[in-house]
């Protein structure tokens, strides 16, 4: 079943990337960015075969993310 999303904000200023979403069902959020180079993702931990990984400015977390 697809997720119902709600746009929490962006600082594209095209609507593009980067962006976060809610899921209104859960409240677990979304991120949509530039995926992360190898390079990067070679130093993270416990990565798992189904995750992906994206960049996005800390503006974006700042201005948008839930402070609950």
């Amino acid at each position: 079943m697809a997720r119902r999303l709600r746009m929490l904000g962006t600082t594209s200023d095209d609507n593009d990337c980067p962006t976060l979403y809610e899921d209104l069902d859960t409240g677990e959020i979304l991120v949509q960015g530039e995926r992360a180079e190898d390079e990067d993702v070679a130093q993270l931990r416990a990565v798992k075969p189904s995750e992906g990984f994206v960049v996005v400015p800390r503006e974006l977390l700042v201005r948008f993310a839930p402070k609950e």
